[in-house]
């Protein structure tokens, strides 16, 4: 593996992923830098701060090689990737850098309109619809943290319908104070229609076979991958197909057209993740609880302590997990080492190539997965050390998301987890986590609820969003 000077922190895992010897778990990196910036006698406190919605700014605190130590020059990519991973993490249109100003400097040259990490600059305006910034100060001048967590969901009165959105299909249920009555699921292909038409006849087809099983529709609820803001589609991969300006005319206040299309009752629509961790807390009642879905991508959802969201963006698709520079680029953001190389259709793909099964490129990814989950029923060592893999990388992640979260419960979903390939997944990653992290694992619990209560907890969750008054 190829490290230039700056990536002496970098670290090989004891327990290397079969299929992936270059694997370097972010978590192993940052306890590396900590540790040396703490042994140097040396340190300089850094402060990164994320602004977003409504006011609400939260601070992450660390500590970095001073001016006077020779290893000044690797803060930057120290500081960098934790940049990378908050935005995702919590979300902002601002960022504060309060630290050395050359580190401070850097941040906001990558994060220009030419920097390398343009695009994440570009979609966090457009998720905000304000321009991104980056601002420079001291550690000890940068704003407060401001929270906004509120109670979400949890509503079971009267007749809802409950709905997810995902990349290859749609989920609808009819529930009834609290009981799903009827389900349905449908194979769809969102990210192949370019007609905004498509999507409004498809949700609203849904919607009315669901509303067939019920005396009458008080209240809708649901749940789509990508980010939603007030009910208005800001970023969502199932629209990428639609031209950019039809998707300002069609897409971006689809929602709001489906709810007129309902005489305006009672409508939400937010993030699959935060419905997922919603489901997860309701079911099994318990907070501190952090939902991941490994699907066509990688959804994350976050319910705190007090059962509340946050309000955070729980991107995790774009987080990066793994350090080495050279690891796989996801295509749509350009960057390296981001957890949807890790946890999805895409990195089953990728890995059963390297493991040397050659898969059908005809066939979607999802039927893909499909292929390698039946090899794996069948006992074939390659498609066993695909999901070996990916339980290496889930151990070592599942503690770095334990850096940033307050968890206890970490709740496991998503077709690639499905069967025994989701066995090996866990089982793995509990091992990961039991001999390298032993305080994480006495802490965070992993559940990973069978396929049926899911999707009636799913769709429950997303019913239960709105308020009827």
């Amino acid at each position: 593996m190829k490290q230039n000077q700056h990536d002496w922190y970098l670290v090989k895992p004891r327990k290397v992923p079969c299929l992936d010897p270059d694997f370097r778990p972010a978590v192993l990196a940052n306890q590396r830098f900590r540790d040396e910036v703490k042994e140097s006698g040396k340190s300089a406190p850094l402060v990164i701060v994320v602004e977003a919605d409504n006011g609400m700014i939260s601070s992450y605190k660390t500590a970095v090689f001073s001016r006077e130590d020779k290893h000044f020059d690797s803060n930057f990519n120290y500081v960098e990737r934790l940049v990378k991973f908050l935005l995702w993490q919590r979300g902002g249109w601002r960022v504060v850098i309060g630290g050395p100003a050359e580190i401070g400097g850097y941040i906001k040259g990558i994060y220009a309109a030419k920097g390398k990490r343009a695009f994440d600059a570009g979609l966090m305006a457009e998720v905000y619809a304000r321009p991104f910034t980056v601002e420079v100060t001291t550690a000890d001048k940068v704003p407060p943290d401001r929270q906004n967590a509120k109670p979400l969901g949890r509503h079971l009165d009267g007749c809802r319908i409950g709905f997810d959105l995902g990349a290859s299909d749609r989920k609808v249920a009819a529930v009834k104070d609290g009981q799903a009555v009827f389900s349905e699921e449908v194979v769809w292909d969102p990210k192949g229609h370019s007609d905004p038409q498509y999507h409004y006849d498809e949700i609203m087809a849904a919607l009315k076979k669901a509303a067939g099983q019920l005396p009458r529709v008080d209240a809708i609820g649901g749940s789509a991958a990508g980010i939603y803001v007030n009910n208005s589609v800001r970023i969502a991969s199932l629209f990428r197909g639609v031209p950019k300006d039809l998707f300002e005319k069609k897409i971006r206040g689809l929602f709001h057209d489906i709810k007129k299309a309902w005489n305006n009752i009672p409508f939400d629509v937010i993030n699959d993740g935060e419905v997922t961790a919603l489901a997860g807390s309701m079911s099994l009642t318990v907070n501190s609880i952090l939902g991941i879905a490994m699907g066509s991508s990688l959804a994350a959802g976050y319910v705190d302590k007090e059962g509340n969201v946050i309000g955070w963006l729980d991107e995790l698709a774009f987080a990066p997990v793994d350090y080495n520079p050279q690891s796989p680029t996801d295509e749509w953001s350009g960057d390296y080492g981001c957890g949807v190389m890790y946890f999805s259709q895409v990195a089953v793909n990728r890995l059963a190539v390297k493991a040397g099964i050659m898969l059908d490129d005809k066939r979607t990814l999802a039927e893909r997965l499909k292929d390698v989950q039946e090899m794996v029923n069948d006992g074939d060592e390659r498609a066993l050390k695909v999901f070996e893999t990916i339980g290496v990388y889930f151990g070592y992640t599942i503690a770095h998301y334990a850096d940033f979260y307050d968890l206890e419960n970490m709740l496991v979903l998503g077709r690639v987890t499905s069967g025994k390939g989701g066995d090996i997944i866990i089982k793995t990653a509990e091992e990961v986590i039991k001999t390298e992290f032993p305080a994480v694992a006495r802490k965070v619990r992993l559940v990973v609820p069978d396929e049926a209560s899911r999707r009636v907890g799913q769709a429950i969750a997303a019913a239960s969003l709105p308020r009827v008054k």
